[in-house]
């Protein structure tokens, strides 16, 4: 029995307004193509399918065509809400995936037994049960209590996770035992777990709330497939709790990871292997750093392959203060394949920048002073952006002469 765990695949997102359409269906095509090699029994998308709950129709039509290219290999299917899903949206078309091998799991709000999941072998037998845990919503298993403190609530929910988790398992136990079956038990997961990295395109789901939920508050399955952070780990040092991570790179800061799936095979009720697979990166991306000479070296080193663009983040590491920075970064790249999608200064410089204001008084400067200072602090990277902080300025300094010409 061989089964495939991935997650947080955000179909429809927009970054920095680039679509991510083209990598996910060369991710898509390869996912299909590693699923028939290896000969797998079952995909797991361990939550966060869409990036938002309204997502274009593009990424429903790949979604769609996904699930029947899977039923037309063979192969199972289990789809689990997060987050960024839309219950609604997910069910509206259960039923009709259902027929074509592919099970979803939106929300916890229905009967456990419909969260207790099996899934077949090669040979058609029962290979394989699945406590099948979307994101949890703690309106759906906590009722809200007058008086409580945050820490109260924090506990609360916790103590309620861990329950549902435990009533799933204690069932799927006793399926296992009516039926006398000699297979795994196989949980999944889309939350927070204490003591994971994650990464700026990770948003936090427990706000106000659970901050993280303890590893030992999962049942002792025999493999947990958990999804909502992007950069695939392992859980308190457990083989068997992992973290898949995406399968694209959805903030730069991810890129020092490697993307992959992973690929878990079970002998009988045993784990014989679990094996990460290296995901390929389908868009060209780098993460610069440094000076102005620096930042030239390192991107004459970019080796561009004909017919693609790379994308590229730039932290420029600056003594003096620059107001065309983004006239000569873009000089530096000259007619390279390049485009820049996020230019900032260093934190270093933005900090210095920010004291030598605290140092000067309002009365050395006049409210246009002010308001450049001000605005050079942020980032206008994109043509959109540059072309907000023009009207953002034209505005000002409108107001600005309107209020002095309103002076006696």
């Amino acid at each position: 029995m061989k089964i495939l765990h991935t997650s947080d695949w955000h179909l429809g997102q927009n970054f920095f307004t680039k679509s991510r359409l083209p990598e996910h269906e060369k991710f898509i095509q390869w996912l299909l193509e590693t699923v028939e090699s290896e000969k797998v029994d079952c995909v797991i998308i361990a939550g966060d399918v869409f990036d938002t709950g309204t997502p274009p129709s593009y990424a429903r039509e790949l979604y769609n065509r996904f699930v029947v290219d899977m039923h037309r290999i063979g192969c199972q299917l289990i789809v689990l809400g997060g987050n960024h899903d839309s219950v609604a949206m997910l069910n509206e078309s259960k039923q009709l995936l259902k027929q074509l091998h592919t099970q979803v799991i939106a929300s916890v709000g229905t009967e456990t037994s419909e969260q207790i999941l099996e899934i077949k072998n090669g040979i058609g037998d029962v290979g394989a049960i699945v406590c099948a845990v979307p994101f949890i919503r703690p309106r759906d298993i906590v009722k809200s209590v007058s008086g409580e403190s945050g820490s109260e609530k924090q506990k609360a929910l916790g103590d309620a996770i861990k329950a549902h988790y435990s009533t799933l398992y204690q069932q799927a136990v006793a399926l296992r035992s009516q039926r006398e079956l000699d297979v795994p038990i196989i949980a999944t997961g889309h939350l927070t777990a204490l003591g994971v990295t994650a990464s700026e395109s990770v948003r936090d789901i427990y706000i106000g709330t659970l901050d993280g939920f303890s590893a030992d508050g999962f049942p002792p399955a025999d493999y947990i497939a958990l999804g909502h952070i992007h950069r695939p780990q392992k859980v308190a040092k457990s083989e068997h709790i992992r973290y898949s991570g995406s399968p694209i790179y959805l903030s730069f800061d991810e890129l020092k990871s490697q993307k992959q799936v992973v690929l878990v095979e079970f002998l009988s009720s045993h784990v014989a292997s679990i094996e990460p697979v290296a995901v390929p990166s389908f868009q060209p991306m780098f993460s610069l750093k440094g000076d102005l000479a620096s930042l030239q070296q390192q991107l004459d080193s970019i080796d561009i392959e004909e017919g693609t663009s790379v994308w590229v983040s730039i932290e420029v590491e600056v003594q003096d203060y620059l107001t065309d920075l983004q006239q000569a970064v873009q000089k530096m790249i000259g007619d390279k394949e390049i485009e820049v999608l996020q230019l900032r200064r260093s934190r270093a410089h933005r900090d210095r920048t920010l004291n030598q204001e605290q140092t000067e008084t309002l009365s050395e400067l006049s409210p246009i002073e002010v308001f450049s200072k001000r605005l050079a602090i942020e980032a206008f990277d994109t043509e959109e952006d540059k072309a907000r902080e023009q009207r953002i300025t034209t505005r000002f300094k409108q107001i600005v002469e309107d209020v002095e010409g309103e002076k006696p």
